[in-house]
């Protein structure tokens, strides 16, 4: 959709540039498969893009598990840190869905091997280096963010930081040019950068800072995705992003028929198939609460229907009319079948509440709040929980990052993307229920706290039938399958 929306403003006679993610192998290998749009909506080239691109994303793995190894080849040096093996919070990292590498032991195999200890993976996308690649202003701020970057903790609790480890250098180095950004092109020719892939649901989701100033200095419109709606996507976007230097001036929620119907009870086959009006109004209390967050951040929004072939015609009227009743601009668009073209309606009533009403933007939380406040002001005002309940390691972690002087600094929820609620199994506008935080992560660098909610892991699994199984490359060299 920000595709198709940057190819209508082109249409429009408008300077565009859209910024889109780059996209993992992990979702690309697993269920969801590509990430550079699709149909006449989509960045080129797109196996390129897809598959590798320029390296970005082995350069922050690379950069990561360099001062993994630096961590574990100074305990085996004598450790003169004195830091706590059990204690050791900076994982390895690897761009594919790997459930098996969750929890590892390493070291093992002998005095020469290493010291063993328990360790854990996650995947590239959630690393505090991709974090600090996006969020950098260039290349002395991302050498700062990365000094602070906390690896590991000393038997007194003390931090041992990257700087300490003396890895800042030649972590900087791998990603001399990773931080440069990418430019590509839309397949209508709007230019598109694709730089920085941080997952929404467990982290904060959006391309580099970098590649957003540069295209606002290039384009008259910039637009830009936050994943995972407004209780991931848009609620980091607003209290992490824009306080390091990007100003939102308006928001399209995106909607689909068939999650209106999922949200409204609905299997997704049966959601495909079978026309239920009365599951578009059941479901349609979701999309209210996400209207309602946006409100809460006092922006102008619209709401674009993402139609595809076979939507039904009177579902979608049950849609525009409760949009109309409430005064809330609506658009239907076809970015997938008709490109910018499919989404010229959309894009012309973007401009329209861009000149015709004005932002008055505030942040949901102050950074001088404490913890549990910020947390609290998550889960109750853009979840709409009823509490929010800790566990004994997450209390832990609380007094730690007091004791580290570290507790202005903005939230990153980790939340499953499939629900309001921590349970990915409770669909529409959930009511009364409670957030559980299992832990509080420290990314110093990144410059946020990250806390575990519910059942979310940072190292995605494989599904039964992986995407991977299609992929194939053809006796001519080109890649078939990938999507």
């Amino acid at each position: 959709m920000a595709i198709g929306i940057a190819q209508a403003l082109s249409k429009l006679g408008k300077k565009a540039v859209v910024a889109i993610r780059e996209p993992s192998l992990g979702p690309i290998m697993g269920i969801k498969g590509g990430g550079t749009g699709g149909g006449r909506s989509k960045v080129v080239p797109s196996d390129d893009i897809n598959l590798h691109f320029t390296g970005d994303m082995h350069a922050v793995a690379a950069a990561h598990n360099l001062l993994s190894a630096l961590v574990d080849n100074h305990i085996y040096h004598g450790n003169s840190f004195h830091i706590d093996p059990r204690y050791v919070v900076w994982p390895r990292v690897m761009d594919m869905n790997d459930r098996s590498l969750r929890n590892v032991v390493v070291g093992l195999g002998g005095p020469k091997d290493g010291v063993p200890r328990q360790d854990r993976f996650s995947i590239t996308a959630a690393s505090e280096v991709m974090a600090i690649l996006c969020l950098s202003n260039g290349i002395d701020d991302l050498k700062k963010r990365l000094s602070n970057v906390i690896a590991a903790y000393t038997y007194d609790e003390k931090p041992i930081t990257a700087k300490h480890l003396k890895a800042v250098g030649a972590m900087a180095a791998l990603l001399k040019d990773a931080i440069k950004p990418n430019l590509v092109q839309t397949i209508e020719a709007t230019p598109a950068f694709v730089h920085g892939g941080p997952f929404a649901n467990i982290a904060h989701g959006t391309s580099s800072l970098i590649a957003a100033k540069m295209a606002m200095g290039l384009a008259d419109y910039f637009v830009t995705e936050a994943g995972f709606g407004t209780d991931l996507g848009a609620e980091k976007f607003f209290n992490i992003v824009s306080r390091v230097g990007i100003n939102v001036n308006a928001v399209v929620i995106v909607v689909s028929l068939k999650a209106l119907k999922w949200h409204g009870g609905m299997d997704l086959k049966e959601a495909k198939k079978r026309r239920s009006i009365k599951a578009i109004k059941k479901g349609i209390k979701n999309l209210e609460k996400h209207i309602e967050n946006i409100e809460t951040f006092g922006l102008p929004y619209i709401v674009v229907l993402n139609k595809f072939k076979d939507d039904d015609e009177k579902e979608i009227m049950e849609l525009e009319k409760y949009c109309l009743h409430r005064n809330i601009p609506f658009a239907v668009a076809e970015p997938y079948d008709n490109g910018g073209e499919g989404c010229i309606e959309a894009a012309g009533k973007l401009v329209s509440i861009l000149h015709e009403r004005r932002a008055k933007f505030d942040y949901l939380y102050s950074l001088d709040m404490d913890i549990k406040e910020k947390i609290e002001a998550i889960a109750k005002k853009i979840y709409g929980a009823a509490r929010v309940v800790y566990s004994v390691t997450a209390e832990d972690d609380i007094r730690i990052i007091k004791k580290l002087g570290l507790e202005n600094l903005p939230i990153c929820m980790a939340k499953t993307p499939y629900s309001l609620s921590d349970d990915p199994s409770i669909r529409g506008k959930p009511e009364n229920f409670k957030i559980t935080i299992k832990e509080i992560r420290i990314s110093a660098g990144a410059g946020f706290l990250v806390p575990i909610t519910g059942k979310i892991t940072t190292m995605p699994g494989l599904p039964l039938k992986p995407n991977a199984e299609k992929i194939d490359l053809d006796e001519k060299g080109d890649v078939i399958g990938l999507e």
